[in-house]
């Protein structure tokens, strides 16, 4: 592979989706207007590794607008403990990658001294600021809400954030402070098959890219954390063009300490951002570990396509040498990208990686799959035969139809009778379906339900 590799690259950036960042102080209602804006009936429970833990995104689509949303955690603007500190910390990453702030507050209590700290310091970021009142659940509550402009707001924006209220109205002045973006494309970006190397420090991530390009791209060591930014590399491959970036080592949160290496990992969350496809090395004699896991949980959460890399194989013990039981026990640890093939690799020598640009190849044309409505629904009633549907509180639960609304990661909307979650247990037996059926190895499905109440 080394001398196959086009000497001709460059440094390539990439259009971002705007950012909107959720602040405020604690129990105000963040998650719920988070989960709200990105129309999910799922709980956000598990953290994100290192100092991404307090922050989780999601994109959203709005009026053929484009965004992704950040949910952060409370600020207390004079810490008191080391965890306040930390998630003050990630709020001002998440502030910094941020081009509009969703300042919210709460209604039932009031202005609090904690929000007149807080406006002070997001004003110091100038950048937009919508005022945003939660738990203004009825119209007459609304009177209440004149304290606010007391902060200095010319504008505020009442929400129920747990009862739907105003969440459009908020959504349309959202798009208006956008700024302008277009994720089409072009030939250029779309002809380029973008990687990204991700894992712990001192997996090999660096070693493995520089096998790739074919030279001393990178500085490797054995001393963890030499990785410090992520750079982006170009190269052709069996006239092929790729681009990829190698990332600082995700550590665990209790172990990032400085803010260089702070705005690392935030540089290596904004390069999974940016990829089709993560490449997730794990240690080979050490095997996948609790970080790898909850490292996985964030590729699964941005949706990405993702092949696993078990490195220095050669170091390995016996059961993570062997492809056959290493196809078995990976997935099972990394559940989170149990969808992700296996392959056991020698970044240093090569061994093992000359199927990866195949795989790669199968994956991002998965990733971008475009599955017709007809073929879908021929499925759907296939599978309703072979499992049939549960009832809900006595109900019989009907599925009308299904239809692919997104790629990359590709999403499908079932739309169905059903006024309550579908039991997690069928859900996951139609994704598998799905996954198996339209042979979609290596990329994530998102299967939404909605409700239609009549035929």
């Amino acid at each position: 592979m080394k001398n196959l590799i086009d000497k001709t690259r460059k440094e390539r950036h990439f259009k971002h989706k705007p950012v909107v960042a959720i602040v405020g102080r604690p129990n105000v209602g963040k998650s719920t207007l988070f989960n709200r804006l990105i129309e999910s009936r799922k709980a956000i429970v598990e953290n994100t590794p290192g100092v991404t833990r307090d922050r989780i995104y999601s994109d959203v689509n709005w009026d053929k607008h484009k965004f992704t949303v950040i949910d952060t955690g409370g600020i207390v603007p004079y810490p008191e403990d080391d965890n306040q500190t930390l998630i003050k910390d990630q709020v001002q990453i998440a502030i910094e990658e941020a081009d509009i702030i969703l300042f919210l507050l709460d209604e039932r209590s009031g202005v609090m001294p904690d929000d007149r700290e807080i406006v002070e310091y997001l004003r110091k970021c100038e950048k937009p600021i919508l005022f945003v009142i939660n738990k203004v659940d009825h119209e007459k509550h609304e009177l209440n809400t004149f304290e606010f402009h007391g902060l200095g707001a010319d504008e505020i924006i009442p929400v129920s954030a747990l009862h739907n209220r105003n969440i459009y109205e908020l959504m349309d002045k959202i798009v208006n402070y956008l700024p302008p973006y277009s994720d089409d494309t072009g030939d250029a970006v779309e002809d380029i098959i973008r990687l990204t190397v991700i894992g712990k420090p001192n997996v090999g991530k660096s070693t493995l890219v520089n096998y790739i390009l074919g030279e001393q791209r990178f500085i490797t060591s054995p001393q963890p954390g030499t990785t410090r930014d992520a750079i982006d590399s170009e190269f052709e491959y069996k006239n092929k063009k790729y681009m990829i970036i190698d990332t600082a080592g995700i550590r665990r949160k209790s172990r990032v300490s400085d803010s260089v290496e702070i705005y690392s990992v935030k540089r290596a969350v904004n390069a999974i951002e940016r990829c089709d496809i993560v490449l997730f090395m794990i240690d080979g004699p050490q095997g996948p570990t609790h970080q790898d896991a909850r490292l996985a949980h964030l590729v699964r959460e941005r949706g990405k396509a993702s092949i696993i890399l078990v490195n220095k194989c050669d170091l390995a013990p016996e059961h993570l040498a062997d492809e056959e039981l290493l196809s078995e026990i990976v997935p099972e640890r990394l559940r989170a990208i149990d969808y992700a093939p296996v392959l056991a690799i020698s970044a240093q020598t090569g061994d093992g990686t000359a199927d990866l640009f195949e795989i790669i190849d199968i994956i991002k044309e998965n990733y971008y799959r475009k599955i017709t409505t007809k073929k879908l629904n021929m499925f759907l009633k296939r599978v309703i035969k072979k499992r049939a549907l549960p009832s809900l509180d006595g109900k019989e639960l009907k599925f009308y139809y299904i239809t692919q609304v997104k790629t990359g990661p590709p999403v499908f909307v079932i739309f169905t009778n059903a006024t309550q979650p579908i039991p997690e247990n069928y859900s996951r037996f139609v994704e598998n379906q799905l996954r198996t059926e339209f042979e979609l190895a290596g990329v994530p499905l998102r299967l939404l339900f909605r409700t239609r109440l009549s035929e």
